[in-house]
């Protein structure tokens, strides 16, 4: 693979850390949720998962919409809900993401034919293929 853009993110303290990006554009404090016994208050990695999957799949969508010739709307939405928790073997934790994808004016099979050609160039998606249960629904 030629990398055509990296970055690099140091967190610091876990769940009840920071994390910040060498060029301070991205600076957050972290704080566990309080359902999994933190204090809540700030944002967790989950939540920033979701805002990256929900962002990298929108730029896929308008990448195979651009490739393929498929009139994207421009007030396109993703609502990614991610979810934790105990994996079934035992072995540590697991992520579920759900998406509800909403495409304003788009006949719905068009937009699952739409969404499912994304999954297929989005990174996030392949990196999670197999590992995570992904759900795409059309709003």
């Amino acid at each position: 693979m030629k990398t055509l853009y990296s970055t690099k993110v140091t967190a610091t303290g876990g769940r009840d850390g920071k994390a910040v990006s060498e060029d301070g554009l991205l600076s957050v404090a972290l704080a566990a949720p309080k359902e999994l016994g933190g204090q809540g208050g700030a944002t967790n990695p989950e939540q920033l998962f979701a805002a990256g999957y929900s962002a990298c799949f929108i730029g896929a969508i308008k990448f195979v919409g651009n490739r393929d010739k498929i009139a994207v709307p421009a007030d396109l939405t993703v609502n990614a809900t991610v979810g934790i928790g105990a994996r079934a073997d035992g072995e540590g934790f697991g992520l579920t993401v759900d998406f509800v994808v909403s495409l304003p004016g788009m006949d719905k099979a068009a937009a699952e034919d739409l969404l499912a050609r994304a999954h297929k160039v989005c990174p996030y998606s392949h990196a999670t293929k197999g590992n995570i249960p992904v759900t795409t629904t059309v709003a």
